[in-house]
């Protein structure tokens, strides 16, 4: 009989797939409100699609797009690094153009690893992260994230041998699950870490803009000496709601970005010229507007929205300072699986067991911000009447 690759084996979409089979059963006979996958609900900005438009109207839009990124593209994203977070980057080297930055990462553990290599990977993370060092053949050294250090991984709790032997550590703030942020003081920590024992850092920034109460995140490379060891990861898709475009890049370290490049020039080609059109408006209107455009004000309001619901339903969850997720502790004497479970069986509302994004994810469930204000009261009065929050010891 015919087997797949055993790579597959450890690749984490079962539970997604088992929350999306148990939804349609649900959906069968009363509403359901679905705050599991972080896709945004909103359209691009009304000027976003007409420059699309535009674009996809010239001569030549359809052709074949360099990897890169076109000359335009690599200019904006140097010049909007240097608005927002004074960072210097040259364009040619130091910017490459990605479909999405999960593409990118995926890529990138390809390009820099061997069988057998070691890679540190945040538990709880984000799938991709242990999923792109299982499909190069490597191998993940997950660093916890837990709430007494902040959801900051401890660096020297990770052991001398394990540091002196991986190839790369994948970072995230502000996170995806956990919602947590990360200082520039940590980031010249990790900096000092990563040249002490010659590890790549590999930094995702896609939720930049996605903040709250007036918070700024950094960039990694604000850091200094961070482009001597590590390149970052930014994305259009939550920023500018343009997730379906498949646009993103890459900066920093120009030879740490090489063999990346050499692995996506080998498996796809660039960007659609219209949408790297359309990401270039993106840059420009922040820039020019100083920021007036981004998401968080929307996203923030729905937080203390639905927070403010759950907490007088008895069920109080932490504010997260950005991103578009609530990392919501389990209520006493529910493992995740069945807290998710059972919100969706008695209330209608799927959220995404914190299980499903490494073993330190046990006693959380990730909600995602993706509906209206007016449908999360609605999801959090189905989670009060279902009385959920009453049983077990709550």
């Amino acid at each position: 009989m015919r087997q797949p690759s055993k790579r597959l084996e450890n690749l984490s979409a079962a539970i997604f797939s088992e929350m999306a089979a148990r939804k349609r059963e649900v959906a069968k006979k009363r509403t359901v409100y679905d705050l599991s996958i972080g896709s945004p609900d909103q359209e691009p900005d009304q000027k976003l699609l007409e420059t699309l438009i535009q674009a996809v109207q010239r001569p030549g839009a359809f052709g074949y797009a360099l990897s890169e990124g076109t000359a335009d593209f690599r200019a904006e994203v140097a010049r909007w690094y240097q608005y927002r977070f004074d960072v210097e980057l040259a364009p040619d080297g130091e910017v490459h153009s990605l479909m999405g930055s999960q593409d990118g990462l995926a890529h990138f553990a390809l390009a820099w690893t061997d069988p057998g290599d070691i890679v540190l990977v945040p538990d709880p993370g984000y799938p991709i992260y242990e999923g792109s060092v299982h499909l190069a053949g490597a191998v993940p050294y997950r660093m916890p994230l837990r709430e007494e250090n902040d959801f900051l991984p401890k660096l020297a709790d990770i052991p001398e041998d394990v540091a002196n032997r991986a190839k790369f550590m994948i970072l995230n703030y502000p996170n995806n699950p956990v919602s947590a942020v990360a200082t520039i003081s940590f980031f010249e920590e990790v900096v000092a870490f990563a040249k002490r024992h010659d590890i790549i850092v590999v930094h995702d920034l896609a939720y930049s803009e996605m903040a709250f109460d007036g918070y700024k995140p950094p960039s990694f490379l604000q850091a200094p000496g961070a482009k001597d060891v590590g390149i970052e990861f930014n994305s259009f898709s939550k920023s500018f709601n343009m997730a379906g475009c498949r646009i993103a890049y890459v900066v920093g370290n120009a030879e740490i970005i090489k063999p990346l490049a050499v692995v996506k020039s080998n498996v796809d080609y660039g960007v659609f010229l219209p949408v790297q059109q359309m990401a270039i408006e993106a840059l420009k209107q922040d820039r020019e507007s100083g920021g007036q455009n981004t998401v968080g004000p929307i996203y923030q309001e729905r937080r203390d929205v639905l927070l403010s619901a759950l907490a007088n339903a008895g069920w109080v969850i932490p504010l997260p300072k950005a991103t578009m997720f609530v990392w919501a502790p389990v209520p006493q004497g529910w493992t995740s699986r069945e807290f998710a479970f059972a919100l969706l069986e008695k209330a209608g509302v799927v959220v995404i067991p914190g299980s499903a994004f490494g073993e330190e994810g046990e006693g959380y469930v990730r909600i995602a911000l993706v509906q209206t204000p007016k449908v999360l009261l609605q999801a959090a009065a189905a989670i009060a009447e279902s009385g959920v929050l009453l049983q077990r010891g709550v």
